[in-house]
């Protein structure tokens, strides 16, 4: 079975909702971060940076959360991908990681990233419900969950971005998601 190790509150959280989406089993090893957990030789073989989330599935290991969330899509989600589909998922994961997050959660960068960022994301969700058209995918995931995030994390008026509030609702209020990140 698919181990995911995480601590109460990280990134692992993102994945856990994918891997309710996908319906596939998995262990959740929760690590005491606070106890050095992460840091024990045993997980350092797993992950030699000692961060989370990672995953073991059968003898293969992998961490960094969009690293794992891109894995599992084509291990167990979409199937046949052209390589340009794969580099669209690709974008949106990193885009995710690498330039939401920073933007809106790294307080020195929001007020000039946000609305560079939340204006087009906002213009996407007025034509349609997910981000690549009509069915949820794993760009949604991690896009969807650094959003989810702004409000109950940040308390951040989204007001001037009502399609966002409203994509925000429609995810949250998913039965994966509320099992994994909306238990928090």
């Amino acid at each position: 079975m698919l181990k995911l190790y995480g601590g109460a509150f990280s990134r692992a959280s993102i994945v856990k909702w994918y891997l309710e989406e996908l319906e596939v089993p998995y262990e959740f090893v929760l690590l005491d971060m606070q106890a050095g957990e992460h840091r024990s030789p045993e997980y350092l073989k797993i992950n030699p940076f000692g961060k989370v989330p990672a995953i073991v599935d059968g003898d293969f290991q992998l961490w960094e959360s969009g690293a794992i969330l891109l894995y599992l899509n084509d291990k167990y989600g979409q199937t046949s991908l052209t390589p340009e589909e794969r580099g669209i998922f690709s974008q949106w994961v990193l885009f995710a990681n690498a330039t939401l997050g920073p933007g809106v959660f790294v307080e020195a960068n929001r007020e000039k990233e946000m609305p560079r960022l939340l204006t087009p994301l906002n213009e996407i969700f007025q034509h349609q419900p997910f981000l690549l058209g009509n069915e949820f995918s794993v760009a949604d995931v991690a896009v969807g969950s650094m959003l989810a995030y702004i409000p109950t994390m940040l308390k951040l008026d989204l007001s001037a971005y009502p399609a966002v509030v409203n994509y925000i609702k429609q995810i949250t209020e998913r039965p994966a998601f509320q099992k994994s990140i909306g238990k928090r």
